[in-house]
């Protein structure tokens, strides 16, 4: 009995000093951190990259600390659930190399550098959706060095490769195209890209003409907007047929398109999204009801 009762005696000193050690590094050693509250029953500390970067770590001793891990829960209004949940087993599975040493410090500082080394985290959501749109020959690699993304689209011996750079205050900023890649011919390229940062665009500007009554502004998340763009249209083009002579209007193979825009056959886009041949489009015009206008 006197055993146990020593043995909690020291458990609860060591824990009491932690616990002081925690109040006064914490601000220090864990970059963009403040201590919520340090008692025995929880540790609670915001951890703040940026506006949208940002979590709670709760932490509770379990029975027999620090010879057991710590019980870990984050929290965020704006990070995905699903991304805490896994972190918060990494975190468990991380304490377990501290056994019979202070952990509190050691794990808040791997979570504070979690964070800042996967700056992908903060669109972990869109990319788990867009994954979903992709078919087996379509690529999404995550390069969280450089805090950007590689995307390959493929529909039939077409492509559009291009690589999207996901800024560090994601989403108040827009994602980036750079590095464009693709066998579309130019009008097509050139809309792609264009649509593309414009429809990125308008996810974190407000329109030039406000309406009365309407809420403030607030930027919202670009890239699945761009991206699901871009996946619909790639497969779409290969595949879409002249309105009006109902051919297709882009050749199977990319090698023989038309880049000559007065050729006959090369392919134009209308501003409603509609495909034609040059020469059906003009022979269209010709028709009623434009009366040979």
């Amino acid at each position: 009995m006197v055993y146990f009762l020593v043995r909690s005696y020291l458990l609860m000193g060591f824990i009491d000093d932690e616990l002081q050690e925690v109040s006064q590094l914490c601000h220090n050693v864990v970059d963009g951190s403040h201590l919520v509250s340090c008692v025995q029953s929880m540790v609670r500390v915001e951890i703040t990259k940026t506006s949208f970067k940002q979590l709670v770590v709760c932490i509770q001793f379990q029975e027999n600390y620090p010879a057991s891990p710590l019980f870990i829960e984050l929290k965020s209004k704006t990070l995905s659930a699903k991304l805490l949940d896994g972190l918060a087993e990494v975190c468990e599975k991380e304490c377990k190399r501290f056994l019979n040493k202070a952990q509190i410090l050691p794990i808040l500082k791997f979570v504070s550098n979690f964070i800042e080394e996967n700056p992908l985290v903060c669109c972990y959501e869109e990319i788990s959706t867009l994954k979903k749109l992709l078919d087996h020959k379509d690529e999404l690699k995550l390069k969280q060095k450089s805090s950007s993304i590689n995307l390959t689209l493929r529909q039939g011996l077409y492509h559009f490769k291009t690589k999207l750079g996901v800024p560090y205050n994601y989403p108040t900023n827009c994602v980036t195209f750079s590095d464009i890649d693709t066998n579309f011919p130019p009008l097509f390229s050139r809309f792609l890209v264009g649509q593309g940062k414009e429809l990125a665009r308008q996810c974190v500007e407000p329109p030039l003409k406000s309406q009365k009554q309407q809420k403030l502004f607030t930027p919202l998340p670009s890239l699945n907007t761009v991206v699901s763009f871009l996946i619909k249209s790639v497969k779409v083009f290969p595949q879409e047929l002249c309105q009006y002579c109902k051919i297709t209007c882009l050749p199977t193979n990319p090698k023989e398109v038309i880049t000559d825009e007065n050729a006959d056959f090369h392919a134009e886009r209308l501003y409603c999204g509609h495909l034609f041949h040059l020469k059906c489009l003009m022979t269209y015009m010709k028709t009623s009801p434009f009366h040979g206008s």
